[in-house]
């Protein structure tokens, strides 16, 4: 069954294609489909690059109207209230759009792209003295990032804990952007400017609500709280005041904090992609209000993507990175053992197992290969039955159907490049036929049989490891090419993790690449991922409870990054040795003081990009 015989956007993503194209009430049933959706609303959110002014963003034409008013070279004149417009930086924005008029908003010829957004989630498995730190801190030159903005982008902070306040115990937070709470008109603050949701704490109202005598009325005046306390730890590693019993990578650096939506009581810590473009056009906005070098921290990621820098995500951190005096560290992910992914060159007929876990309500599954190969591809269900999925050939314009095999329904979408990616994606939703009910337990069998072959290359993914029941994920699986979006964005410093108790790669650390992407081609150094590793096993952190955790993950590496970065910019910028030291400087700076893992002799590789961190050596 066809999708109506619906011609689809080429200037929407493919899983927005498809989302629009799918019924709501199967959408819920999925992992993905309905992210960026409000069912009460009838509203989507999508994030867009465009071009030119944008107050037109919000006017709407039909494709007809549009054309001809592109053809005459004139600007759109018909404006709808119920379209909301979010200017972000860099050509950037968020529109909430009635459903009904997505594709009339998308025929806006300033509109250059749409996507919707994902699901974000990091995951938990001191900072080490093998990081060099306290070389620079303890002695000459007696560095503690101060001058520096260290943003953390996260679930939040226990703000009241002396790890985050100066000596006379007032707070180091600059500026707190909640953005889980909802303002009241009277009582709060309001969202910051230029923003609709959330409250802003300063940090004199932080100051003022530190002074209340108990903790009833602290958070009766600042009603937000880490449930996960996975901010509260990263923000530890990174910045924390020093105590008698705890010390950050840069305690002398201004904390300014964002807590994303979706983290208002979920422990497993997911956030939609909207949020975070807003928290980084939050922050970026804000270093340059307060005229300090900035230092952004994104201990999260996805697995959905080309894996080649081309998703908005990628691109909108590309150019946020550009923004002034900026450095933007994002961990690689824990996905490498996960067994998410499967990568490979067809060359002859080839079969990749996908076991099925009891008790999975949906799954969905990415093939990504380059446009030019052609394949045969063929899907057998546990029971046996085998399906030939349409050819990727439809058109100009791909398309999509559903496949009804044994006890399952499969949504199949044949995607096409992008503007910015050469790559294309064949998207498989599967859920059983009964709503309710649970995918068919056992082994799916996808056949992989060459019909026109250049490269060959293709890379399969699965949802992120915190999404899927134990036991679910390919049988053979490929740890390269694991590192989570957006870790995989150019202009960022991506972060994997070691074991430094056997100085040794930690196997869940997402791989990215040493000189190939993830479809095989053949780049440069400027573009291998991770770039570096830092601790990530066992990493002491403050924790909500007033006490202190061991914390594992990428998540726990990479503000062990960010502190190392503020040190270096408070050298370089603050006291006046090198002006210029911030962007891509800083990522050269630290790939220069890398220092070697054990097992590993070439660099850069997959695993540990140019090494461990180093902040001495990382100083000219």
């Amino acid at each position: 069954m066809s999708w109506q015989g619906k011609q689809m956007s080429q200037k929407l993503e493919n899983q927005l294609n498809l989302a629009l194209e799918t019924p709501e009430e199967v959408r819920e049933e999925t992992l993905n489909l309905n992210v960026g959706y409000d069912p009460g609303a009838k509203t989507w959110e999508l994030i867009v690059k465009y071009n030119g002014d944008p107050a037109t963003l919000g006017r709407r034409v039909d494709s007809g109207e549009a054309s001809a008013l592109r053809d005459r070279g004139e600007s759109l004149a018909l404006e709808d209230a119920r379209i909301l417009v979010e200017p972000l930086i860099a050509g950037y924005a968020i529109l909430t759009v009635p459903e009904s008029l997505v594709d009339e908003v998308s025929a806006n010829p300033q509109i250059e792209y749409v996507e919707k957004p994902k699901n974000f989630y990091f995951v938990q498995e001191g900072p080490s003295a093998r990081a060099c730190i306290a070389s620079v801190t303890a002695r000459d030159p007696f560095l503690s990032g101060a001058g520096v903005l260290v943003a953390v982008i996260d679930s939040g902070i226990a703000y009241q804990r002396s790890e985050f306040r100066k000596e006379d115990g007032s707070t180091r937070i600059r500026y707190f952007w909640d953005q889980t709470i909802t303002p009241d008109g009277t009582r709060l603050p309001g969202p910051p400017q230029g923003f609709r949701e959330g409250v802003e704490f300063d940090a004199a109202w932080i100051n003022e609500t530190l002074a209340l005598p108990t903790e009833t009325e602290r958070f009766e005046r600042m009603p937000t709280i880490d449930v996960s306390g996975h901010g509260t730890a990263v923000a530890g590693i990174a910045a924390a005041s020093q105590t008698p019993s705890y010390l950050g990578v840069a305690p002398g650096a201004d904390l300014l904090i964002v807590k994303l939506g979706g983290n208002n009581g979920d422990l497993m810590g997911y956030s939609k992609t909207t949020e975070i473009l807003r928290a980084v056009t939050y922050c970026v906005r804000k270093g340059q209000e307060l005229g300090e070098p900035l230092v952004i921290n994104l201990s999260f990621g996805n697995t959905y993507g080309a894996h080649d820098g081309s998703t908005l995500l990628e691109r909108f951190l590309d150019n946020a990175a550009e923004i002034g005096r900026c450095v933007i560290c994002v961990g690689s992910g824990n996905e490498g053992n996960s067994s998410g992914h499967v990568s490979g060159r067809l060359t002859e007929r080839k079969l990749v197992d996908l076991a099925i876990a009891g008790y999975e309500r949906h799954l969905s599954v990415q093939l990504w290969k380059y446009y030019g190969d052609q394949f045969r591809i063929l899907l057998r269900a546990p029971g046996g039955t085998t399906v030939s999925l349409m050819p990727e050939r439809q058109g100009a314009d791909g398309g999509g159907y559903v496949l009804r095999v044994e006890d399952a329904r499969i949504l199949v979408y044949f995607g096409e490049p992008t503007p910015y990616s050469a790559s294309q994606e064949i998207y498989l939703e599967l859920l059983p036929q009964e709503p309710g009910t649970f995918l068919q337990e056992g082994i799916w069998r996808f056949v992989l049989e060459p019909v026109r072959i250049v490269t060959g290359a293709y890379s399969f993914y699965l949802p992120s490891a915190v999404t899927r029941n134990r036991g679910t994920g390919f049988l053979e699986p490929t740890p390269e090419r694991t590192l989570t979006i957006p870790g995989s964005a150019s202009k960022v410093i991506t972060v994997g993790a070691y074991d430094p108790a056997f100085e040794s790669y930690a196997d869940f650390s997402g791989r990215g690449y040493g000189m190939t992407s993830a479809l095989g081609e053949r780049t440069g150094y400027g573009t291998a991922k991770p770039d570096l590793v830092a601790p990530g096993v066992g990493i002491l952190a403050p924790d909500i409870l007033g006490g202190f955790s061991y914390n594992t993950g990428t998540s726990f590496s990479t503000p062990i990054v960010s502190g190392s970065a503020a040190l270096l910019m408070e050298w370089g910028i603050i006291r006046g040795k090198d002006p210029y030291l911030y962007g891509e400087k800083i990522k050269a700076y630290l790939r220069g003081g890398a220092q070697p893992i054990r097992g590993e002799t070439v660099y850069p590789n997959e695993k540990v990009g140019f090494g461990s961190v180093c902040a001495s050596e990382s100083i000219p």
